[in-house]
């Protein structure tokens, strides 16, 4: 009984039926024929094409790690690929371009409540194929009165530079004027003008209303592409560039006894009066600003715009509020932070960020200490820092 479990007859054996052998028989030998047909086929001659075909008729569906990294690159997304990636061939990275390390820090400092805000956002704008590199936006907001038009500036001005980028290829000509439209349309958002319900506010006061008159806020904004660094400033922030170990002021402080901005106010029927420093109708420490609709038109808010382009001797950008600027100079800012940038590879990729495109321990730390040192010269009101390495990976 065994035996015949197995599938082992003896056909010799008179004990079993002739018609059983001959079934297990060929019941043996169809599976003979089965098993060699099916090894046939797995295993067809060297010399044949069947298997090439097979494979380029049915790849993997599971896509190779570097073709997911090809892939990035071939949609123009930048965020993805920091200066520091491997898989970007040199003439990917010069389409895409050099995508910057950042690192930022904001402290509320003396002051009892905070009216700063931070805007960064890395390739925000997309340009076309055949113009190399993606532009990235840094902006620093040093509100007054309350933070709501500062959090509104942070919410929306790089939205409306995008959407006055999108018109048409900017010159380097024509960036003034779009930097004043988007300036003056987000003036008009904060004043209760132009796409008012847009504005989302964000502040902690009592007043939670965007078109409170006495409310404003400056603006340095920073554009930084492949080739140039466009910079748009309204009030007494800043940016300095340090290039070579020298500082480079990319923007001038707006104050009322600045005498271009004197003449300006005068000439408007303002006045600059003297009230703890010089003041807007004895108001305002500022002379540009957005907002402040009811010190209009002695306040503006067009900005005054530089466009830099940038040189292999460019080490890093320096945005901040008037509460580092107001006890830091430019110089010694510019020396912080190239000695926390110096021992670091351009691009060095982090342990948390994996070499992307986004904040960097060497900027943060240059931010941080900045911050710190105006704490400690006893600077009185908020600070705001934004660092950005703008060395080459060559």
């Amino acid at each position: 009984m065994a035996e015949i479990c197995c599938g082992v007859v003896n056909e010799s054996d008179p004990s079993v039926p002739r018609e059983l052998s001959s079934r297990a028989a060929r019941r043996r030998r169809m599976e003979i024929r089965r098993f060699k047909f099916v090894g046939g086929v797995a295993t067809p001659p060297e010399s044949g094409c069947c298997k090439r075909q097979k494979t380029e008729a049915a790849p993997s569906p599971v896509p190779s790690p570097r073709e997911c990294e090809n892939a990035v690159d071939s949609s123009g997304s930048e965020e993805r690929k920091g200066a520091g990636g491997e898989s970007a061939t040199s003439s990917e990275s010069a389409v895409l371009g050099h995508c910057p390390k950042y690192g930022m820090s904001s402290v509320c400092g003396r002051r009892r409540e905070m009216e700063d805000a931070v805007s960064i956002h890395p390739s925000f704008f997309q340009r076309k194929p055949q113009i190399p590199g993606n532009l990235h936006f840094f902006g620093v907001y040093d509100g007054h009165g309350c933070s709501h038009v500062a959090m509104s500036c942070k919410d929306r001005m790089h939205g409306l530079l995008a959407e006055e980028l999108g018109r048409g290829e900017v010159e380097p000509s024509e960036w003034k004027e779009v930097m004043e439209r988007s300036f003056l349309r987000m003036d008009m958002e904060v004043v209760g003008g132009e796409n008012n319900s847009t504005v989302v506010v964000h502040c902690r006061c009592e007043k939670q209303t965007p078109d409170c008159d006495a409310v404003g806020s400056t603006a340095v904004v920073a554009v930084v592409g492949h080739d140039k660094i466009v910079v748009a400033n309204c009030g007494d922030s800043r940016a300095v560039l340090c290039r070579n170990g020298k500082p480079v002021p990319l923007s001038s402080d707006h104050k009322p006894d600045r005498p271009d901005e004197l003449q300006r106010i005068q000439a408007a029927g303002g006045r600059v009066i003297f009230w703890d420093g010089p003041r807007v109708l004895g108001v305002l420490a500022m002379s540009r600003a957005i907002g402040d609709n009811y010190l209009k038109p002695f306040v503006s808010s067009e900005p005054e715009v530089t466009v830099t382009y940038r040189s292999p001797d460019d080490e890093c950008l320096i945005l901040a509020s008037d509460g580092l600027w107001d006890v830091v100079s430019n110089s010694m800012a510019c020396d912080i932070a190239r000695m926390c940038l110096r021992g670091h590879a351009p691009g060095a990729p982090l342990t948390d960020a994996g070499g992307d495109c986004g904040p960097d321990k060497a900027c943060s730390d240059a931010a941080i200490l900045l911050t710190k040192l105006a704490l400690a010269r006893h600077s009185t009101d908020n600070v705001s820092v934004v660092v950005v390495d703008l060395r080459r990976d060559t």
